[in-house]
């Protein structure tokens, strides 16, 4: 596929081209202001040969350098996009993410390190949303990170479909807290509440969604709280 810039061309990717891609991938993140690598180049190889083999990759060629970036697709996400340092402000990241909107034309997500400045303003740049920040301790190298998302051609029929994955999440998440409640009752000396305790609830749910602060949570947390025990008490 050829994009604007003569010397450019964005083809598939093949199973000879893990070398390569693998190259693309350690320089990249080398020369970001991101964590260091967890593994070495010979393991990001090795890994990158079975993601050709099962996900969508697509290599940007230069005709003075070779391979000089790639972009992997599953569905709904990107899970890379990486640009050789050499290949650095001459379009290449512009074309690989150009594209994957013409192969995700409905939204896509994808994660970025909270300390890869020039990333987040790439991203911004061609129009891709951040939506939540984490503390890391979900990726290997245990550094905070964005997830960000580009929304398509409808964004609020994608931006409302993650909040549905949210909600889907949060009522199997609120079955299991009721549950919990009801099996501790019989275990309680008491029947008052615990004030402290759920202060100390609506903290540490402050640390996972810092945007809501401690009062609103310790509000929800009530709420919850209150409807879990009022359930437990109609199933005794």
């Amino acid at each position: 596929m050829p994009t604007d810039t003569s010397d450019l061309w964005l083809r598939p990717a093949e199973p000879g081209d893990a070398a390569a891609l693998a190259a693309v991938h350690v320089a990249a993140r080398r020369a970001a202001p991101m964590p260091a690598p967890v593994h070495g180049e010979a393991d990001v190889a090795r890994w990158l040969a079975a993601r050709v083999e099962t996900d969508e990759v697509w290599v940007a060629d230069l005709a003075d350098h070779g391979v000089v970036g790639y972009a992997r697709l599953t569905p709904g996400w990107l899970d890379d996009l990486y640009v050789a340092p050499v290949a650095a402000r001459r379009g290449v990241g512009g074309a690989l993410l150009d594209l994957v909107k013409a192969r995700e034309p409905d939204g896509f997500c994808l994660w970025v390190f909270a300390s890869n400045a020039p990333a987040r303003a790439f991203y911004a740049g061609h129009g891709l949303v951040e939506l939540e920040s984490t503390d890391g301790s979900a990726n290997e190298e245990g550094a905070p990170d964005v997830r960000l998302a580009w929304p398509g051609a409808e964004p609020l029929r994608f931006l409302r479909g993650l909040v549905d994955d949210v909600d889907a999440q949060l009522g199997d998440l609120l079955a299991r807290r009721a549950a919990l409640t009801r099996a501790i009752q019989p275990f309680k000396d008491t029947t008052r509440r615990d004030p402290g305790r759920e202060r100390a609830v609506a903290e540490s749910l402050a640390t996972r969604a810092p945007e809501l602060g401690v009062e609103r949570l310790e509000r929800i947390a009530h709420a919850i709280i209150t409807e879990s025990l009022d359930a437990a008490a109609e199933r005794t």
